[in-house]
């Protein structure tokens, strides 16, 4: 082998190898941004799909899913008539708790809709709003797991009762986000 040939094999070498390490880097990049935006979701993720990769490509196409949708915040009123709106549910849960459940569970969905999420099933709507509020989609889970078992009577009250905090906790993180978004403005 001659000294140029030497030379053009170990550059190739070179260059195939800072490819590979570029990529590498990328990748890992990419997965700790995930890791840092998604929060637990991102573990949800991995154990839902089994896999590290699949589940990234997942959480990458939730944000460019949602990136294409018209998610806005709402109006001051808006903001206002939701909030009145949660505390009649709230108070509706001494007298009646599954019916409050149900009531959470339909003024989430509405606000989420009135922000511009769209209302496909509940895994959607999960996976929408992960995107944005990715430390209470959690919440949004338990709390509707819990309502479907007190549709068919399954639930105590005191599930009832949990239910109805993680469905404040996503309502509040909804409107806070206006609020942010609003003093940032």
């Amino acid at each position: 082998m001659t000294v140029t040939a030497l030379v053009i094999a170990l550059v190739v070498i070179v260059v195939i190898a800072a490819v590979v390490i570029r990529y590498l880097l990328q990748q890992q990049r990419r997965r700790t941004e995930l890791r840092e935006h998604f929060g637990p979701e991102y573990d949800h993720a991995v154990e839902t799909y089994g896999e590290q990769d699949r589940a990234e490509k997942e959480l990458a196409q939730r944000q460019e899913r949602v990136a294409a949708l018209h998610i806005h915040t709402l109006q001051p009123e808006e903001s206002r008539r939701y909030s009145e709106r949660w505390r009649q549910v709230q108070t509706r849960f001494v007298d009646d708790p599954e019916r409050a459940i149900q009531d959470a569970d339909h003024l989430c969905a509405e606000v989420m809709e009135a922000r511009g999420y769209p209302m496909g099933d509940f895994e959607q709507r999960a996976a929408d709003i992960s995107v944005d509020h990715p430390s209470v989609v959690e919440h949004y889970r338990t709390a509707h797991a819990i309502a479907q078992r007190a549709d068919n009577g399954d639930a105590s009250t005191e599930e009832l009762r949990q239910a109805m905090v993680h469905y404040r906790t996503l309502f509040e993180d909804l409107i806070q986000i206006e609020a942010r978004v609003e003093n940032a403005a």
